[in-house]
Order: structure tokens, then C-alpha cells, then sequence
């Protein structure tokens, strides 16, 4: 493996340590997501919610429409 893919690799490992949520979240509470696509990862910049089996939006009730890499619960 090359220094780059190396770089990016333990990049990715290290946000997603930042992101520890495992098995089902606690519904409704305000939770960070760590999301990604096929640029790279992103946080997702409001709080989201677990509701009823999906990702949604605090503030509006929108499902997210991303693929989460991983969340943990919001720090008041």
C-alpha cells in the first residue's frame, strides 16, 4: 500500500473512532453522525435524531439521506 492510501486509510479509522455508536441509538435523543459518501467522511452539521427505525433531522423531522458511518450521543 502507497504513504497516500496509507494516510487516507488511518485518516478514516480515526474519525470513525470519534464516532463509537454501536447497535440501536437511544430513540430521540440528539446524536452527532458521521457520514460518508464517495469523497470521504463528513459530520453532519445539526443534530439528528433516531426515530422509528431511521436517521432524521432535530430541528425539521427530515430522514437523512446519507450513509452513516457511525454516531454517538450529542454532549449537552
Amino acid at each position: 500500500m502507497n504513504n497516500e492510501i496509507t494516510k487516507r486509510v488511518a485518516s478514516r479509522q480515526n474519525r470513525l473512532d470519534d464516532y463509537p455508536g454501536e447497535g440501536q441509538p437511544p430513540e430521540g435523543a440528539p446524536c452527532d453522525l458521521l457520514c460518508e459518501d464517495h469523497v470521504g467522511t463528513y459530520r453532519m452539521p445539526y443534530p439528528c435524531v433516531w426515530i422509528e427505525g431511521g436517521w432524521r433531522n432535530q430541528n425539521t423531522g427530515e430522514l437523512v439521506m446519507a450513509g452513516v458511518a457511525g454516531w454517538r450521543v450529542r454532549k449537552a
